[in-house]
């Protein structure tokens, strides 16, 4: 996360602590969602497969600082790439020592960079960093941490979101969802966003 959004982040949390809803409501569907891919991050393990070369294919991991090293290429910055155009990297690579390679790159464990990483903070039961999956909604966000605590104002929650390269915040109604079952307050989670559920004051 950017470090121009702590502050931004930690205003709405003592906001919303302080009084009622005062963000507007988080759109139901997240439409920007459909041109969504999954990109590679340190920590991802990966399946390359050349064929024809068995003795060059493997599963690597990516390390902590972005880059894979595989047989016959060192040091590939991998992070922030989606699986296929690691792949097209590979062969341009590959190509000094095999003639016309065709590779395919398979995510083994996926964790994805921190860009697209959801964090939940506040009185979740269990708050966490957890990662982006398509179609990923409030609920199964909610389910994943395990919920909130007694503690919790979850109708004051919110989620902070970058759009457009400027940091938005928007209401949720968590409380409502688990306890009132109320379906038209689950919404979609975008990859980046930050859940803030904050303490209730009583």
């Amino acid at each position: 996360m950017k470090r121009y959004l702590l502050p931004v982040m930690l205003a709405g949390l003592l906001t919303a602590c302080a009084s009622g809803p005062v963000f507007p409501p988080a759109p139901a569907k997240a439409t920007d969602n459909a041109s969504w891919y999954y990109l590679l991050g340190p920590g991802d393990s990966v399946s390359v497969f050349v064929w024809g070369n068995p003795e060059v294919s493997g599963s690597f991991t990516i390390r902590p600082d972005g880059m894979m090293t595989m047989n016959l290429v060192e040091d590939l910055p991998a992070t922030g790439k989606t699986p296929t155009q690691l792949a097209r990297e590979i062969e341009k690579i590959l190509a000094r020592y095999i003639q016309d390679p065709v590779v395919t790159v398979m995510v083994g464990g996926g964790v994805g960079p921190y860009s697209q990483q959801i964090r939940v903070l506040g009185e979740a039961a269990k708050p966490q960093a957890l990662n982006y999956r398509e179609q990923m909604s409030l609920v199964d966000l909610m389910i994943a941490v395990g919920g909130i605590t007694d503690f919790a104002a979850g109708n004051k929650a919110s989620i902070l979101r970058v759009v457009d390269g400027k940091p938005q915040q928007f209401g949720v109604r968590i409380e409502d969802l688990l306890k009132g079952g109320d379906v038209s307050a689950n919404v979609d989670m975008r990859p980046g966003d930050v859940l803030i559920i904050p303490e209730s004051w009583f």
